[in-house]
């Protein structure tokens, strides 16, 4: 467990300069083959069929009551789509992918252990990967750009993305250790992935596997104008989804805590004598102090104050500013 004084040190370096975090753990997938686009269109609520290469979206994996059982980068490399999730969501992707392959001119390839992901985060982000003789991609979040890594595996190649606070780097594996150093001497600080998650929850977005689940619809997680497609074909899910969307009202909302102490993830949410939710991400932030992210019951409004234990906290829509 990193120490508070490398989470104080890697936070600044996340929020002034460029931290430098270790997600090579996440998961990887590559779907190849000349009907790619066109079979993932049909599994993800994003659209992704004129994905043109050198961009990507943002999308969820859903069951067929709209909940979710992944959220997912797709990103159009070229040689194919890399799919990039939560490593507890994996497990889900590929199966349900790989029961949808058949009839279908696509390829399902591995690429977690194959792949690392280096992510840079903070406003040096792009000038730190250009000292270090990377590729920049386009100014969009998730646009992908590919580079030869110079891996052992002639069929994996490198990439630099970019996210909403920096670039992620994915080197073909046997590379990743000499990438991190020219990173780290081109001005990047170690962070510790503690540090980058202050980061994300000071802008709101949830993490699959800590506050979303599969008992959370996209509509519910405040990700639709991010994740969902009304114009696109069909997928899984999409009844549910734009009903919830046009004609209904979520039963929850993503929401943000602002807390008088810290608070542990899974504490349950109460307002008058109701328990409306459970804490998610929690962190503490040299900014904004104690805060939190939780799913609430619909009636819970912003500005409300609610109890986790012996906690209070204030309702607000998250990012928190």
């Amino acid at each position: 467990m990193a120490t508070v004084d490398a989470v104080s040190a890697g936070y600044d370096a996340c929020i002034e300069g460029a931290g430098l975090v270790d997600r090579s753990e996440a998961g990887k997938l590559l779907l190849t083959g000349a009907q790619a686009r066109e079979f993932l269109d049909g599994q993800v609520s994003n659209e992704v069929a004129t994905l043109a290469e050198g961009h990507g979206r943002y999308a969820a994996l859903l069951t067929n009551k709209g909940r979710m059982l992944a959220d997912l980068r797709v990103l159009a490399t070229g040689g194919g789509l890399l799919l990039i999730c939560e490593r507890v969501a994996l497990q889900a992707l590929f199966d349900q992918l790989r029961r949808g392959l058949i009839g279908w001119q696509v390829e399902l390839h591995k690429r977690t252990l194959e792949l690392g992901l280096l992510s840079l985060v903070g406003p040096r982000a792009e000038e730190i990967a250009r000292a270090a003789n990377l590729p920049i991609p386009g100014p969009a979040e998730h646009d992908v750009v590919v580079y030869d890594g110079g891996g052992d595996d002639a069929g994996v190649v490198g990439a630099v993305v970019r996210t909403d606070a920096g670039l992620d780097v994915l080197p073909p594996a046997a590379r990743a250790a000499g990438v991190r150093p020219a990173l780290l001497a081109a001005g990047a600080v170690d962070a510790p992935e503690a540090a980058a998650e202050i980061v994300r929850v000071e802008h709101g977005r949830p993490r699959y596997g800590v506050d979303l689940d599969a008992s959370v619809m996209p509509e519910e997680a405040g990700i639709v104008d991010r994740a969902v497609s009304f114009k696109k074909g069909c997928y899984v899910g999409q009844e549910t989804v734009a009903r919830l969307h046009w004609k209904g009202k979520p039963n929850r909302h993503l929401r943000g805590l602002r807390l008088s102490a810290p608070v542990a993830p899974g504490t349950p949410v109460v307002a008058g004598e109701r328990e409306v939710g459970t804490v998610g991400s929690a962190v503490v932030s040299p900014r904004q102090g104690p805060i939190a992210l939780a799913i609430l019951r619909r009636e819970v409004a912003p500005g409300d104050r609610v109890r986790i234990g012996d906690v209070d906290a204030d309702v607000v829509v998250p990012p928190f500013s």
